[in-house]
């Protein structure tokens, strides 16, 4: 996408502040190639029963997250510094499910992108979720 070398850019310049707070850089190497490659995402911190994460989704279809298949060590950079920490992809829909449920109880503002709607309390229909997670993959990430 054109506009990832951009947002790259911004994350590892001084000006990160206009977008670090829900997006970071996370590198990886490649399984096969050993390259070393950046993605711009979009992140939310969590917690499960291990403690505290950041994570985030993508379409499965896509092909970057594959390399984080099983864990592996990977550098994010998050508000302008740059971390250590061991991302795991998670294709599993009810892992996928709960995740997105935390992230739009926490920012139910963006639940229209992710075509959720709100009950009556301001929670994620767990419905709506439940239709959108198929096709779709959680990264957990976890600083080391």
């Amino acid at each position: 996408m054109w506009y990832n070398s951009i947002i790259k850019w911004l994350l590892s310049s001084p000006l990160h502040f206009f977008v670090s707070n829900n997006m970071m850089l996370i590198t990886y190497r490649g399984r096969k190639s050993g390259k070393k490659y950046s993605t711009p995402v979009n992140y939310f911190p969590a917690r499960d029963e291990q403690g505290e994460y950041l994570a985030t989704t993508s379409l499965a279809e896509r092909t970057w997250w594959r390399n984080l298949r099983g864990g592996a060590p990977v550098t994010v950079r998050v508000k302008g510094q740059d971390l250590k920490a061991k991302a795991q992809a998670n294709e599993d829909d009810e892992i996928v499910s709960q995740g997105i449920f935390e992230f739009l109880s926490e920012s139910p503002n963006i639940a229209k992108y992710y075509q959720v709607e709100l009950d009556d309390d301001g929670l994620p229909d767990r419905s709506d979720i439940a239709r959108y997670a198929p096709g779709k993959v959680l990264i957990k990430v976890r600083l080391t």
